[in-house]
């Protein structure tokens, strides 16, 4: 399922249109728009399908619950918070044992993809394989900054706000990051020079 497209003045339309009228369509419209986001930064968090379908549904729920006391604070306000509900959801299952799992390969809607011959699949698997491993070796804040950008969608701006960092924090942690990825699929040989 691919996420539909909202500008900042359909999305701001539609919280007002849940937070006021609680217009089931209007919270249709913001779950599909949201919903693969959320789920692939999930999948990507935790080890099985199931986990990540189950608080999934979870965030979702707690979004429906408490959206009525969102305060809308301008463009990316409505996605830093429905992420900082996923991360903490995702966080409170961990809560505990310490351990940040990785996905299942194929649970990811950009990983498991009709459209690839199985050699093609299989090689992009691989390949996921292969950088999630090299993104579960980096700093934790960094880890969770390339978590949110790259499978959760969201942007810098976004990003500061849920983790209550200043925007060129997050943009440096995010550059580090990148850098110390590439210097690691190098050394693994993954990439070419």
């Amino acid at each position: 399922m691919l996420h539909s497209l909202l500008s900042p003045d359909e999305e701001y339309a539609l919280i007002v249109e849940v937070q006021v009228r609680h217009g089931p369509e209007a919270f249709r419209a913001l779950y599909r728009h949201y919903f693969p986001r959320v789920f692939a930064y999930v999948a990507y968090r935790v080890s099985t399908k199931q986990d990540a379908e189950d608080l999934t549904s979870d965030i979702f729920t707690k979004v429906v619950g408490s959206v009525e006391r969102f305060e809308y604070r301008g463009e990316g306000s409505f996605a830093a918070w429905v992420f900082r509900i996923a991360y903490n959801t995702v966080t409170e299952f961990y809560r505990g044992d310490g351990r940040y799992d990785t996905a299942v390969l194929g649970t990811l809607p950009e990983i498991a993809s009709a459209d690839l011959l199985p050699d093609e699949a299989f090689v992009r698997k691989e390949r996921f394989a292969q950088l999630q491993a090299l993104i579960s070796t980096l700093a934790p804040r960094r880890r969770e900054i390339v978590t949110l950008r790259f499978f959760g969608g969201l942007r810098n701006q976004d990003i500061a706000v849920m983790l209550n960092l200043d925007e060129r924090t997050v943009a440096s942690h995010l550059c580090r990051a990148l850098d110390d990825l590439q210097h690691k699929f190098q050394e693994e040989g993954v990439v070419d020079e």
